[in-house]
């Protein structure tokens, strides 16, 4: 009887350490994801204004004919 309530209590206990790495990742997770959700909205602006710009070099850009070109001799 004394090995069924040793098995009993390693047991528990060992719950006990799984309980308690999980709530540990739980709040790095937690953690994680707010710093980068602070990443994002400081990069937002920065991301919207080169979006931009490659589109107005994209406009900018006019579109070559088949007749211009590099002649090579």
């Amino acid at each position: 009887m004394t090995w069924l309530a040793a098995a009993v209590v390693l047991g528990f206990a060992g719950l006990a350490v799984l309980a308690w790495c999980s709530f540990r990742v739980w709040l790095g997770v937690r953690r994680l994801a707010r710093e980068l959700e602070r990443t994002r909205r400081r990069l937002q602006p920065k991301h919207s204004a080169l979006r931009a710009e490659v589109r107005d070099l994209q406009d900018a850009r006019a579109p070559a004919g088949p007749g211009e070109g590099v002649r090579s001799t």
